[in-house]
């Protein structure tokens, strides 16, 4: 049994190591029609739960947001995913 627990450990130790030598961290922006003040505080919510992104920066002044992610674990698509899953259609601005 502690052969077992420590394989696993290690395999995984491993596969951590070699996801974060071989991914990237990406910088997105998203354009998004915000209406009222809980608009952001959505938006941000629904990114933030996105497997895979590191940091959320909303604009309602230029109903924007930005989006730090790791492109091994999540791509654009699953950011736009979910901001329309909550009503929030996003478009990409810039990568």
């Amino acid at each position: 049994m502690k052969h077992q627990f420590a394989a696993a450990l290690f395999s995984t130790v491993l596969l951590a190591g070699a996801g974060a030598a071989s991914g990237g961290e990406q910088t997105v922006k998203l354009s998004v029609a915000m209406w009222c003040a809980s608009c952001p505080y959505m938006v941000q919510r629904s990114l933030e739960r996105v497997e895979g992104v590191a940091d959320v920066a909303v604009s309602y002044e230029d109903q924007s947001v930005t989006v730090t992610f790791d492109d091994q674990r999540t791509d654009v698509a699953a950011l736009t995913e979910a901001t329309a899953e909550i009503g929030f259609p996003a478009t990409l601005v810039s990568e």
